[in-house]
């Protein structure tokens, strides 16, 4: 078969693809995934006691908020790395401040306090399990979106990997937040991010394994 009888063969019939396609599969993934990170918060770990008055206190909202930034902007990077040749551009920037501002607030923290206060104000009295307990949370998140990319065409799937962890270990963060008593910034720093960095390594690893084409 001639090269140019194969090119026509092949583009016979071909429709475009429809605009925001990649962005609408993701989204519908995290829809799926969400409900899921629920349930495991509900069942096995319950909202805190006191989450009305919690929802008063200005820490409370940097918990919550600051990983679901980085899972907004982990989802802007994750529909551009889902297409051929589309940069990133400032998405990482988007992932990389959020991150940074509770850095600061820690450090600003740790600086300030007594000495004697400044383990207690790191390791808080749950830091055995907050690292993994974020990691369980975005699981459901992680598994969809990996379902999605498998589904489109990302040309760097080590980073459209890490991409989609870090947009599953934000929005599990986020959910852990509502059960977690923790409320000082070098814990966040410390434990939250270390968090969500699971999924993070876990897709870079997994993406050149389970995303190519």
């Amino acid at each position: 078969m001639k090269t140019d009888d194969l090119v026509a063969m092949l583009a016979n019939g071909a429709v475009p693809t429809p605009r925001r396609a990649a962005g609408r599969r993701l989204a519908l993934a995290v829809l799926a995934g969400v409900p899921l990170s629920f349930a495991i918060l509900l069942t096995e770990y319950g909202v805190r006691r006191d989450l009305v008055q919690a929802m008063f206190w200005p820490m409370f909202w940097v918990k919550v908020l600051f990983p679901l930034c980085i899972a907004a902007a982990a989802f802007v990077a994750v529909q551009r790395l889902a297409r051929p040749g589309v940069p990133v551009r400032r998405a990482w920037i988007g992932i990389a401040v959020p991150v940074l501002v509770v850095w600061v607030l820690a450090a600003m923290s740790w600086f300030n306090a007594p000495p004697e206060e400044r383990m207690p104000l790191l390791m808080g009295e749950s830091w055995r399990i907050c690292a993994v307990s974020i990691g369980l949370m975005a699981l459901p998140v992680f598994a969809a979106a990996l379902v999605a990319l498998r589904g489109l065409a990302p040309t760097r799937p080590a980073l459209a990997g890490a991409a989609a962890g870090g947009l599953a270990g934000g929005v599990g963060a986020a959910v852990y937040a509502l059960h977690c008593m923790e409320l000082t910034a070098p814990f966040l720093a410390v434990w939250y991010i270390s968090g969500i960095a699971v999924p993070v390594v876990l897709g870079a690893v997994l993406g050149p394994r389970l995303l190519r084409w």
